[in-house]
Order: structure tokens, then sequence, then C-alpha cells
């Protein structure tokens, strides 16, 4: 697509999305499409990455479970995201390791921000390159749930992965067991024991919604957001994050795959315009493909002697329209044998990079309890305990506009426009802004490097207690 020409269909859109342009993605992953009875096995609801990420720490301490997927398959949709260091540890620790990541993206080597006037708010070396002793990867995400799914079908079987099945409900019994209502895509309801229920079927969950059926609806501050991926030369590092502009009206480009041999990278960009009144974004829904006419002109100055985001806009196939939304906090995550992880339990603003990594996180955490109180409802009552209201405070301080919040603070103090940006914002106290971040969300380079992995090499669940 280029200039205002709309999307020539949704054909056409998802074949960018899937990417065949590269004969090494893999094809859609194929799995069981019956329903397995499962009254030993922890129920996961949602096969996207926090589920995914769960079913293989389980299968690595020993807990049974199977993946309940409403999609008839899986196939490599998605842009990209980024996975921070403390998530590509644990990622390492249950298996997925660096050569199944550079599959899927590269590591990231700088964090930056640039104002609008173009100059240099903030910069940073991420992961290795900042003395971690893990990357930061920026990946694919299609790809990289992909490789989630092949691993739980190499490891836990086919049957481990249940396509085109819902969770809808679910019924607590006497026993201490769950009951988890399940629909297929033709209207078939179906029911399935289990041990334990967990909600990771994102932010219109149907578990959270029984769990909190009086939950404030979804919020929306603001923002839209529009996405795509265009074949650009990478800038600064050649592996950079940047965040471009101001906190209401900003771009961020960093790349998701290697230059191929004319220095070409699939760039992933994210534009985004905060409204103050008068856009329906209801309407907008999860990736709906919309013309770059919608909204490309508000783009139109973001041109320096280094970039011209208007040309990089106009080499993309096709763009997809997001709100930026979220949920409210909630008081608890845990209703006896059900709990949520993910964005079903915590929904963030994408300011901060952090969803997916906070989602595989979640599970790593329930992991490591699980491993002293067995696959119970007083594991999740522990995993409950812990992450609930530190979690929901960085969803809170993710909706503030997290580590972007430098750019808000360049806009209050000086109207965005500057000469040295020590004279805006001294180096000590950007420094600091950004480590408070990442101290929040569990990044913190020497805290991360000094402490032990979630979960121990070799531990399992005693069968006493699972």
């Amino acid at each position: 697509m280029s200039g205002g020409t709309a999307c020539t269909g949704a054909r056409r859109c998802l074949a960018l999305l899937i990417d065949s342009r590269r004969a090494r993605l893999a094809p859609a992953i194929p799995a069981s499409r019956g329903v397995p009875m499962s009254n030993d096995k922890v129920i996961i609801a949602g096969g996207g990455i926090a589920g995914l990420s769960l079913a293989l720490t389980l299968h690595q301490i020993g807990v049974p479970c199977v993946v309940y997927e409403s999609a008839a398959e899986l196939a490599p949709l998605g842009v990209g995201i980024n996975l921070q260091p403390n998530a590509v540890r644990e990622l390492e620790d249950m298996g997925v390791g660096e050569a199944d990541l550079d599959e899927t993206g590269l590591p990231a080597r700088e964090w930056a921000l640039v104002g609008l006037n173009g100059k240099e708010i903030y910069a940073e070396p991420r992961g290795k390159f900042a003395g971690y002793r893990w990357h930061q990867y920026a990946v694919h995400r299609g790809k990289f749930h992909l490789l989630l799914a092949r691993k739980v079908v190499e490891r836990l079987g086919q049957d481990a992965l249940v396509l085109g099945r819902k969770v809808t409900g679910y019924r607590k019994e006497a026993d201490g067991g769950i009951t988890a209502i399940v629909t297929a895509l033709d209207g078939t309801v179906s029911e399935v024991r289990g041990s334990l229920l967990i909600g990771a079927d994102g932010i219109h969950s149907a578990v959270r919604a029984q769990m909190h059926p009086d939950q404030p609806p979804i919020h929306w501050g603001g923002t839209i957001m529009w996405r795509g991926t265009a074949r650009g030369v990478p800038i600064r590092t050649g592996s950079s994050f940047i965040g471009l502009g101001t906190d209401r009206h900003r771009v961020v480009l960093y790349p998701i795959s290697a230059p191929d041999a004319d220095g070409l990278a699939d760039i992933n960009w994210i534009a985004e315009q905060t409204f103050d009144t008068g856009h329906d974004w209801q309407k907008s829904g999860w990736f709906r493909p919309v013309p770059l006419s919608e909204f490309a002109r508000e783009f139109d100055g973001f041109v320096y002697d280094w970039l011209d985001l208007p040309a990089l806009l106009a080499g993309s196939e096709c763009a997809y329209e997001n709100p930026m939304i979220d949920r409210e906090p909630l008081p608890t995550w845990v209703d006896g044998p059900v709990a949520l992880i993910g964005d079903a339990a915590h929904a963030m603003y994408p300011t901060g990079s952090n969803g997916a990594t906070q989602a595989i996180i979640d599970g790593r955490v329930l992991g490591r309890i699980m491993l002293d109180k067995g696959a119970t409802p007083a594991a999740l009552k522990a995993y409950d305990e812990e992450l609930c209201g530190p979690v929901g405070q960085l969803a809170l301080r993710n909706r503030g506009a997290g580590p972007f919040g430098l750019l808000r603070m360049v806009d209050d103090r000086c109207g965005g426009q500057f000469d040295n940006i020590d004279d805006v914002i001294p180096a000590e106290e950007r420094a600091q802004f950004m480590l408070a971040y990442q101290q929040a969300a569990g990044f913190a380079r020497d805290e991360l490097n000094a402490r032990p992995g979630i979960i121990p090499a070799g531990a399992q669940v005693a069968r006493e207690v699972a």
C-alpha cells in the first residue's frame, strides 16, 4: 500500500501478517481437535503466549496440563514485540534458547527516546550489550507464538493443545476440583474436569468475566495505535528500539529481522495519536485493517536527516488499527481452584514492552510456588498474594506512559523544543527515571543478574502434593 491507497482486502493483509516471503516460516501448527478427559490435569484456557509458556513450565516441573485454544488453527499472525532479559532468561531455563529466538527476531542493542525535534532525549544499551547476562529480543510476535506452540506439541504431545475449543465458563466442585465449560466452533458445549483452571484467555477473558462479573468495562485512555511492518534500513545501532515524538503523538520503530544482503530488514512501526474527544475507539477492535490515508497525514512532519517516516509508512503493505486499552487492576486473580495469568489478569498499555514478558513471568512464578505447595488452590492463593498487587501497580504505571513518561516531562518543561537535553532534564534524573521503571518491571540489570532463576534446574513437584 502506498499513499492513501487502501488495503486490497483481508486476504492480502493476512498474507502480510503470515509473512509468506520467508520460506523458513513454519506452517500452521496442527494439534488435537478432540476433548481429552483431564481430571488430574491443570486446564489452561487460552493458547497464546501466557498459556503456552505456562504449559511448558508445568511440563518442566512434572504437572500434567492441557491447553484449550479457541482458534481453529495457529498461524504466525502479528507484528513486533519485545521480550525483556528477565523473560529471555526464563525462556532459556524452559528450553527455548537463543538459537530458537534468533529464528523469530534479533537481540535489541539499544533503547532510545528522541524528541519531536529529532534530538536525542535518552538512550541506553539493552540486554547483553548493557551488561545483562541475557539479551533483550525484538521478535515477530506470530513467529514467537508458533515457536512456543511447536515446543508444547513436541514435549507434551498433540493432545496437550486442543484447537477450536474455548473455555467459556467454569464450575467449582465440592471435592475441590474444577469443571471447565468448553464450547466448540460449531456451538457444541462439553464439560472437562481438572484439578485447576488457569485463565490465560486475554483481555476479553471469559474466565475473568465469571470471576469478576461486576468488573469495570475496558479502559481507553484516548490513544489509537496504527501498526505495521515495512522493509527499510535499520537506523542508529542497526537494532535500536526508538520512541520518537511526544507522549501524545509518537512513533515506535525497531527491526524484527536481521538485514538481508541489501541491508534491508523488517521494521516494525507503531504510530500513536492521543485524542481528547470525538474518536470512536470501539470500532477499532484488534488489528482492524485500515488504509494509510486514515492516519498517515498525522505523521507527515516526522522527517529528519536520519529518518523519513512518511516514506517508511508508504512502503507498508497494510496497516492495522488498535485502541490502546487496558483493564482496571483486580483485587484478586484467584477464585479457589481458578486463577488468571497474562492479559486476563493484568492487560496493560504496551508502553513498557512488558506485556509478553510479564505473561511469561506469571507462569514461572506459579510454577515455582507449585514446587512447594503442589498444583493446588493453596499455590494459586500464594501466587495471587505475590503478584496481583505489584503487577496491578505496574499496569497503572504503564497507563501513566511508562518509560515514555520522559517524553511527557520534556513537553511539560520545554514544550518539546531544546538544544541540550541536559538543560531540561539532567542525565542523572533521566537515568533514575528509567531505573525506577526497570525495578518495577523486574528487569533492573544488577538485581536480575544477581538473583537465581525462578525455577531451579531439575526441580519437580513431589507426587504426594501434586
